[in-house]
């Protein structure tokens, strides 16, 4: 196909723009640290050489669940991992403090030291039930190793009261909280369903999180899907972007996909690795959507959380565009926006195409004046907004900003 001179020019323009405003080599690899912003495969993880750079190249920082004997590949292989090895549930958490002591002491003096060690995998899915015991674990593990992390990952909000062991999601976080005193909150919701339509509560969700999060001045992950079964959908383009940008417009510092390695049952797959360790469609996919957060992170980590808003339609929960500090304007589809506020006083806007299947155009208005700029989600430069950036594909997210002008 024969190259439009008039595009060759413009996109010669911008990235002259894009250089003399960041200062950054168009290509040097962003090398972004799970302290940072977690990107994790959810699941275990064998220690095997190859995998592991298979899981690197596809934009993760950190490798899964693994044993401790594993950790010199892990480290190998340019990752950090969630070491297994210890696990709360009936037969464990009502063991004593010393005992529990014990056993942390046991493995972290192994592992603690290893610099592939990133943090202790605890529990998945608890109910507020065992909260006092994973306070002891979290404890246990703080005590003897100060730099790693205990893992917990909570329950999703369509879960039962009853399997959440209080009356409401937002007592399940607030008491999470109080008791754990986790150094993060994270969260499991899987919503994008095979009639291509979103689950109730996704947004709402989110929004419980990033209130808790918020209140305790706490990061949160989300642990989104990276596979179909039972009726959750095949993964796509549309599906991982969304998942992706709408967790990173409510302000996330991780994000987690179930799973890297399809199971070998029931109707499991397109997980990025199949059932007989080959790489699927998804891969890429998913590798397209990490080395996005790559890319947008060095300015999006400089970015506080401080309004998510819905437009024009806002899920039940949320808030609408009545609530929006930075924007006066928003138009183009079914939109959201996380807002941040930037260094030295700079606006910025995530703006989010909800459309699962729909490309749109869109527009926007600052209520500040000044040129409006965006994050290149692909090169992670600065540049101006204009042109042909003013569509997104489905569920593709955009992050835009402006410099108020100085009075």
């Amino acid at each position: 196909m024969k190259a439009h001179p008039q595009l060759a020019i413009i996109l010669i323009a911008h990235l002259a723009i894009a250089a003399s405003v960041s200062g950054q080599d168009p290509a040097a690899a962003s090398s972004l640290a799970p302290e940072q912003f977690a990107i994790l495969p959810w699941g275990g993880t064998p220690a095997d050489p190859a995998v592991l750079a298979d899981i690197k190249a596809c934009g993760f920082n950190l490798a899964g669940f693994v044993s401790p004997d594993g950790l010199d590949a892990v480290a190998a292989a340019g990752l950090k991992a969630i070491v297994s090895g210890l696990h709360v549930d009936d037969s464990t958490a009502g063991l004593d403090e010393a005992e529990v002591a014990r056993r942390v002491k046991a493995l972290t003096e192994k592992t603690a030291s290893h610099p592939a060690t990133y943090g202790y995998y605890l529990r998945d899915e608890p109910t507020a039930a065992l909260y006092p015991a994973l306070a002891k674990w979290s404890a246990a593990v703080r005590a003897a190793a100060p730099k790693a992390l205990p893992y917990i990952n909570l329950f999703p909000i369509y879960a039962s009261a009853g399997g959440l062991g209080v009356p409401t999601y937002e007592e399940y976080l607030e008491q999470f909280v109080k008791t754990v005193k986790p150094a993060f909150i994270s969260y499991d919701n899987y919503s994008l369903m095979d009639d291509g339509t979103l689950r109730d509560g996704y947004f709402q969700n989110l929004e419980a999180v990033r209130a808790a999060a918020l209140r305790h001045d706490l990061p949160f992950w989300n642990i989104v899907l990276s596979n179909a079964h039972f009726h959750y959908a095949e993964p796509t383009d549309g599906g991982l972007n969304f998942q992706m940008y709408t967790t990173l417009a409510y302000g996330a510092r991780g994000i987690s996909y179930f799973t890297y390695f399809a199971p070998a049952i029931g109707n499991y797959r397109l997980a990025p690795i199949d059932q007989f360790g080959n790489k699927t469609r998804t891969w890429d996919m998913l590798r397209r959507v990490n080395l996005q957060i790559h890319k947008l992170a060095p300015i999006y980590l400089t970015l506080k959380s401080v309004n998510v808003f819905h437009h024009p339609n806002v899920p039940s929960g949320c808030r609408g565009m009545d609530s929006s500090k930075f924007l006066s304007q928003l138009h183009g589809g079914d939109l959201m926006a996380g807002e941040f506020e930037g260094p030295e006083g700079a606006q910025f806007v995530l703006v989010v195409n909800k459309n699962l299947h729909r490309s749109t155009p869109f527009g926007l208005q600052f209520k500040s004046s000044g040129p409006v700029g965006m994050v290149n989600s692909y090169s992670g430069h600065k540049q101006p907004w204009a042109g042909e950036n003013i569509w997104l594909a489905p569920g593709q997210g955009m992050l835009l900003f402006v410099q108020p002008e100085k009075k």
